[in-house]
């Protein structure tokens, strides 16, 4: 049994027949034929019914629900193989929401690099509901971002909370308050981010209560908040971790829950990670951890 059989077998049940196999791996007919008897014999059972349509006997459907398991843990074990012949080399795809690409990033990258220099990482900035959608479709091999709401192919770690604080500016009648209400939300406009930020969703369910709804703006860059409410009359809300320019003030919040759990999101079809993956998942931990 190699991976090449496995791969066969696999795009064979996603195609539906042998023929359509054939044609999307660029093989003749045959050697997909072959490579499936080869397999039956390796297993002792039959994979499939013989006819035109591929379809699998009661043993090879059990073995179809195992296929992508067993081709993602013979591609592990080759990486972890070939790593210790050769310098690791590629790019690994790293979801973050925005608070921490100036917090954290930078002290991650610069460790990374040391014990992977041939590692490209891709950063990709956005909200928890984007990098969720980018893991589902295999578009990212990880994300830091706050637990989804769903979470039916995705795993989540916890590691801390973030805490939703609001922002004003200096000259704001807000500015000396020690804290800030709900009521107190109804005075001004609100800059706050996309409907879909974890933050704006809870802060919307804590304000459900009331009979009206304050006055929103809302922007998709949360690290531009700050300088909206440094030049016009409004209350930000922003997570406590983000960094506040000169001129504006950051006021906790009264809210009953003003947490969000931030941790490693990844997805549930990827069982088995890469070196550099864990490395960058535990350089990860050890950052926040210091913070």
């Amino acid at each position: 049994m190699d991976l090449k059989e496995l791969t066969t077998f696999r795009t064979i049940i996603q195609e539906g027949t042998f023929s359509k196999a054939a044609e999307k791996l660029n093989y003749a007919q045959s050697t997909v034929t072959n490579q499936i008897q080869r397999l039956e014999k390796e297993l002792g059972i039959k994979l499939f019914k013989r006819g035109w349509d591929a379809e699998l006997t009661a043993s090879g459907k059990i073995y179809a629900e195992e296929v992508d398991d067993l081709i993602s843990h013979w591609n592990y074990v080759l990486e972890k193989a070939g790593s210790l012949q050769k310098e690791e080399i590629g790019t690994l795809r790293i979801g973050v929401i925005e608070p921490l690409t100036s917090s954290v990033l930078p002290a991650v990258l610069q460790s990374f690099r040391k014990q992977k220099p041939n590692i490209n990482c891709h950063f990709i900035v956005g909200n928890t509901e984007a990098l969720s959608h980018a893991l589902t479709h295999n578009d990212l091999d990880l994300a830091v971002s706050g637990e989804p709401n769903d979470l039916t192919d995705l795993q989540f770690e916890p590691l801390y909370d973030e805490q939703i604080s609001f922002v004003v500016s200096e000259e704001h009648p807000f500015a000396k308050n020690s804290s800030l209400c709900l009521d107190d939300l109804f005075q001004f406009p609100l800059i706050v981010g996309g409907a879909s930020c974890l933050y704006h969703i809870r802060l919307e369910k804590e304000l459900s209560s009331f009979h009206s709804k304050p006055f929103y703006y809302t922007v998709s860059q949360i690290s531009s908040i700050p300088s909206f409410v440094r030049s016009f009359p409004s209350v930000g809300v922003v997570l406590s971790s983000m960094a506040l320019p000169s001129g504006v003030v950051a006021i906790p919040s009264l809210m009953k829950n003003p947490f969000i759990s931030i941790g490693i999101l990844q997805s549930k079809r990827k069982k088995y990670a890469t070196s550099s993956q864990k490395l960058f998942m535990q350089l990860i931990k050890e950052q926040l951890t210091t913070i």
